[in-house]
């Protein structure tokens, strides 16, 4: 008799389980964390020998995240590692978290995603055509899109 319940309860708990699908937000847009990496990120030989393990994602920040359409590098000025202006107009803003974490809802297109800092906008990502952190959203889907902020490091 023990072993009959045993067996309907597992039966039962699987079917539950399998039943279940992964939450997924309606819409589409993008993603992400961002992370602040800044000093020395060469790799170092320890004491004994072996590699220094550090790592190179960084620590989670708080920042605001700025969508514009898709802009090139020819359309910003840059000065000291940050862009200075930007020849297109914001289309949204977001807050991070504490964790950094960011959500974007946004139509199906390209994008520019930059971050606000206190000297200007970051970003560290470019495509062979010159367009700065180029992000593509489809109807239906979310993009993963992570930003290391790192215009403080050196490699």
């Amino acid at each position: 008799m023990y072993k009959l319940l045993r067996l309907i309860f597992a039966a039962a708990f699987t079917s539950i389980l399998f039943q279940c699908a992964p939450y997924q937000p309606e819409g589409q847009g993008v993603v992400g964390q961002v992370t602040w990496l800044e000093g020395n990120q060469m790799p170092t030989i320890v004491e004994d020998g072996a590699k220094n393990k550090k790592t190179t994602m960084g620590e989670p920040v708080k920042r605001t995240v700025r969508v514009y359409p898709l802009v090139k590098i020819s359309d910003v000025t840059l000065d000291a590692g940050l862009f200075k202006s930007v020849a297109a107009k914001p289309i949204t803003e977001v807050e991070t978290d504490e964790n950094g974490q960011y959500t974007v809802n946004l139509s199906p297109g390209r994008y520019s995603i930059l971050t606000v800092e206190e000297g200007g906008l970051f970003a560290s990502i470019f495509d062979g055509d010159g367009n700065i952190q180029p992000v593509t959203v489809k109807e239906g889907e979310w993009t993963l899109l992570d930003i290391v902020v790192n215009y403080r490091a050196a490699f």
